[in-house]
């Protein structure tokens, strides 16, 4: 496996940071001391936290808009939108409860008692005082522009959707230009994101240097136990898809799986849902789904179906809840698992999209984002994980659409199974990392 240049810095800065942390962890004299060191750690933190923030508001709104827009009239969409729809909603939900389970049997992050960050220490974590009323009140917004300065993620996804859908009912020049810078802007975003994303190594390094220069070396643990729960949740979760295939495609899921493993393979190695796009749709051909059902279905899953990053999301922020000893309602959990169900939608695609929804979710709940930065060392190996899981979801999804529709053409499987073995004309063989 090839490592790209970013990983490999954040791993070193990883190990950097542990060998500064447990320096000064060593040779602090009292443990105010090491407090008073690690918070000059926090410097670096606080500043990839607040470039992380600043790009939220524009990239969600900017992705959501586009995304709506380009779609067209909603009646276009028609019955085959709204059965792909249906299905990623379900696979959605099932996912991030799966994340929410195995995050509270396992807990991987419990007596870590990491300390809250200065900036956090001062919060009122009323997480418990949540209610469905409040809730649905909060999500509608007064104000785009207040909701933009605060980061209010549902209330911009609430104006990005009515903005959306009516500039998408527009069908006038200027109204068509205005889709297409809307689309410009998503691209200048990803590529803000890519620069912010440059200074991770940074913001890693402080954290776990902050981190191990108070609590020492114990923590270190943690990663392991944190990556074979996730893990185990992944692999439920491919279970359960497999199996939902089966109900609606028969003994057919298990010849798609032989089609998708090349597909699976490079989504795996290189972290990247992108570079199996083109692949996937062909092998999706191969099985014999109609070009209009996956041209249509398969970019709508990869905005709307990403499962193994939903089963992050949730698995992530109970972990940072259980870093740091908050405790968390049962109430409060579901309350984010909604909210999460929601706002995921509004940034799919971004580089290591779920760690920018996760820090737009967390302080809703009272939750630090300084948590994400725990795990950023390892992200690359849960994101292969994820990928993985995301490819298999849409695929599935996918061949179920076409299924419901009596889009699927019959097909030679032998025939198919000889042609995913042998490379596609003029194709080297060499997965793109995103």
């Amino acid at each position: 496996m090839k490592f790209n240049r970013l990983t490999t810095l954040v791993l070193m800065a990883m190990v950097l940071g542990v060998l500064v942390g447990y320096a000064c962890h060593s040779y602090a004299p009292s443990p105010e001391a090491a407090k008073d060191i690690a918070s000059y750690f926090s410097i670096l933190t606080d500043i990839f936290l607040r470039m992380i923030k600043m790009i939220i508001a524009p990239l969600v709104f900017a992705t959501l808009v586009a995304g709506l827009a380009g779609m067209g009239d909603a009646k276009a969409v028609g019955r085959i939108g709204s059965r792909a729809l249906g299905w990623f909603i379900a696979a959605s939900f099932c996912s991030l409860f799966i994340g929410l389970v195995f995050s509270n049997l396992l807990q991987p992050g419990h007596a870590l008692n990491v300390p809250l960050p200065d900036s956090a220490a001062g919060l009122q974590l009323k997480t418990s005082a949540l209610n469905l009323k409040d809730f649905i009140t909060h999500v509608f917004p007064k104000n785009i522009f207040e909701a933009m300065a605060t980061n209010e993620v549902l209330q911009i996804l609430v104006f990005a959707l009515f903005f959306g859908v009516a500039l998408g009912h527009l069908h006038s020049q200027t109204a068509r230009s205005l889709v297409s810078t809307m689309e410009e802007v998503v691209h200048v975003m990803l590529k803000v994101t890519d620069y912010v994303m440059r200074f991770a190594p940074v913001g890693v390094f402080g954290a776990v240097a902050a981190t191990i220069t108070v609590q020492g070396l114990g923590m270190l643990s943690v990663f392991g136990k944190f990556m074979l729960s996730f893990y185990l949740a992944l692999a439920t979760l491919w279970l359960l898809l497999v199996v939902a295939g089966y109900v609606v495609l028969g003994k057919d899921i298990f010849r798609l799986l032989k089609l998708i493993r090349g597909p699976l393979l490079v989504g795996f190695s290189t972290a990247s849902s992108e570079s199996t796009y083109p692949k996937l749709m062909e092998q999706l051909e191969k099985f014999g789904v109609k070009p209009r059902v996956t041209g249509f279905v398969l970019p709508l899953g990869y905005s709307f179906n990403l499962d193994g990053s939903m089963v992050y999301t949730t698995f992530l922020a109970i972990f940072i809840a259980q870093a740091y000893g908050i405790e968390m309602s049962l109430t409060a959990q579901i309350t984010m698992l909604l909210v999460l169900m929601v706002s995921s939608k509004g940034i799919a695609g971004v580089p290591r999209a779920s760690l920018v929804v996760v820090a737009a979710v967390l302080p809703m709940f009272g939750l630090p984002e300084a948590g994400i930065l725990l795990i950023l060392g390892i992200d690359h190996f849960l994101d292969m994980g994820r990928t993985l899981t995301n490819v298999l979801g849409n695929a599935i999804a996918t061949a179920v659409v076409a299924k419901w529709e009596n889009a699927i053409d019959p097909v030679d499987a032998a025939l198919a199974e000889r042609e995913e073995v042998l490379p596609a004309p003029g194709e080297d063989g060499a997965p793109q990392a995103a």
